[in-house]
């Protein structure tokens, strides 16, 4: 059976939020927000045109995209915006079919048509496995780039950067205004 025939990908703020946290908790556990990606993030409002859920054949939610405004501030204090992708969410029963490189796609399509309608080209982020993120693009960060928490430099991923705009050294964070 191919599932993502059967599937439905909606605006996530079309979604109630129990069930997103459910999805979430399910997907990553509870303590999810203790995780360096969500210190990343730390209170950012989602950017809701880059934000999708997955309804499965029934029409339940199996899957959930989310997209964030943080920086890169260079050790001089300057921040450079980028987008941060993710939580990238599959509920368990359903991970391996699908859903997850459906939700990427539509994804890269927003930010795409985002950019046609004259949204800066900000890079995007995550902190993931570099053979599932690399088909999208994803590649590691450089080496110089931390984060405010344990992390793997291996796992952290950027995808649309330009090397010569984009400091080698530098604290993610959320984005401050």
């Amino acid at each position: 059976m191919d599932d993502l025939a059967l599937s439905t990908l909606i605006p996530l703020d079309q979604v109630p939020d129990a069930a997103v946290v459910a999805v979430l908790d399910r997907a990553f556990g509870p303590t999810r927000t203790g995780l360096t990606s969500y210190a990343i993030r730390q209170a950012a409002e989602p950017l809701a045109p880059l934000c999708f859920a997955a309804l499965d054949e029934r029409g339940e939610l199996v899957g959930v995209i989310k997209a964030h405004p943080v920086a890169l501030t260079e050790p001089a204090g300057k921040a450079h915006p980028l987008i941060m992708i993710g939580p990238v969410a599959i509920v368990p029963e359903r991970q391996g079919q699908g859903f997850g490189r459906a939700l990427m796609a539509a994804q890269a399509e927003a930010i795409a048509a985002a950019r046609a309608e004259g949204a800066p080209a900000l890079a995007q982020v995550l902190i993931g496995d570099a053979p599932y993120y690399g088909p999208f693009g994803f590649s590691e960060a450089p080496r110089g780039w931390t984060c405010p928490g344990p992390w793997d430099p291996a796992r952290l991923l950027v995808r649309g950067a330009d090397p010569a705009a984009l400091p080698p050294a530098g604290m993610l964070g959320p984005w401050r205004t």
